[in-house]
């Protein structure tokens, strides 16, 4: 955690993520927020008075020009994203970090100009890729850093689970990979390192394909790594005829495989927004035929949200990188380009392919 708590944080955006994840967290970890700002002035003075923000703003710009805020936290679509960090930017008035919201953009392209104009500006750039700070996802981390699975063999991720859409999807055709599929890819990143390539295949989601077009509703995919390692996911957001009548069976689960162990774990985000932990179980040689479970209250939706905004706060601290930079985050956009030319061109595709 930052040991300067008091830094001012201001918030564009007043929609779910923003109103029921982020303030929510920052509230409970003690952090600053002092302005708040979105088009809809009504719900952004309701969501400014439900947590207690002194300042609200309708106009973006008037946030930016707010001396208190010291870093932005941007939760707006990606199809507008680059047009207000643009601004913040070319400003440069005192702002001295930025927590964008995933996905960096609307490609790789550009998310490679975001990350360009924040270092020319000297702002430090961080994207809320906050899967990477659900417990079990950390947990495992850790795990990994104690080698203590040996060499990694098969990852798996299986998501069977009917996501809420937001508005501004069906003006992108985006269903799965660039909101639900990146976290998974990235948390891959996370865990193991960028993989050679990637071999997808993807089809749409009947239900929603009701409502408009795309392309990338149930999306599959296979991650090579130089190692011998292979990852894989479902990700699945049909999840049967739930909503039609059948019964529900939603989940998310993940297995690690390697040669002196193993581990398996679920994600709680499905049951939201009833609080439900996720898990962690795991086993090795060294500790013999046993699951040893690690269990903790905390949930991903809100808590890991603490973890993203902390991250950037002690990174400005600590003058160094933020842990999800947007340096980094560029080969998590870069492999998700390379998953759609995978599936359009039915051949797997490399990550330098798309980054050069």
């Amino acid at each position: 955690m930052p040991r300067d708590k008091s830094i001012g944080i201001g918030c564009i955006g007043s929609g779910f993520i923003m109103a029921d994840c982020h303030l929510v967290a920052y509230r409970k970890a003690g952090f600053n927020p002092v302005a708040i700002a979105a088009r809809n002035m009504e719900r952004t003075q309701q969501v400014a008075d439900q947590h207690s923000i002194p300042r609200a703003y309708a106009d973006y710009r008037q946030l930016l020009d707010d001396p208190a805020v010291q870093i932005v936290d941007v939760a707006v679509p990606p199809d507008v994203q680059f047009e207000v960090i643009q601004e913040i930017a070319k400003r440069r008035n005192g702002i001295r970090g930025i927590l964008a919201q995933k996905p960096l953009g609307i490609d790789y392209a550009q998310a490679s100009k975001i990350v360009q104009m924040c270092e020319e500006a000297g702002i430090a750039l961080a994207v809320n890729q906050n899967m990477r700070y659900d417990q079990s996802v950390r947990g495992l981390k850790s795990l990994l850093n104690q080698n203590a699975f040996g060499e990694p063999v098969l990852a798996t991720i299986d998501m069977r689970a009917i996501p809420h859409w937001m508005p501004w999807q069906e003006r992108q055709g985006w269903v799965t990979m660039r909101i639900m599929s990146i976290h998974h890819l990235d948390t891959f990143r996370y865990w193991f390192g960028d993989p050679v390539r990637i071999f997808a295949s993807i089809s749409p989601d009947p239900r929603t394909q009701k409502r408009f077009a795309h392309q990338d509703g149930i999306c599959i995919y296979i991650l090579e790594y130089a190692n011998g390692l292979r990852a894989t996911s479902c990700d699945d957001v049909w999840a049967g005829p739930a909503l039609e009548g059948a019964a529900s069976d939603s989940y998310i689960r993940w297995r690690v495989e390697g040669t002196c162990g193993m581990a398996r774990g679920t994600i709680g985000w499905p049951d939201y927004p009833k609080a439900t932990p996720s898990t962690l179980d795991y086993t090795t040689i060294a500790n013999g035929p046993n699951w040893l479970q690690p269990r903790w209250p905390e949930v991903w939706f809100p808590d890991a949200f603490v973890g993203t905004m902390a991250q950037l706060l002690c990174a400005i601290e600590d003058g160094r990188e933020p842990e999800i930079s947007g340096r980094d985050n560029l080969r998590t956009m870069a492999l998700v380009d390379a998953a759609y030319l995978s599936a359009k061109e039915h051949r797997a595709v490399s990550i330098d392919e798309i980054s050069g």
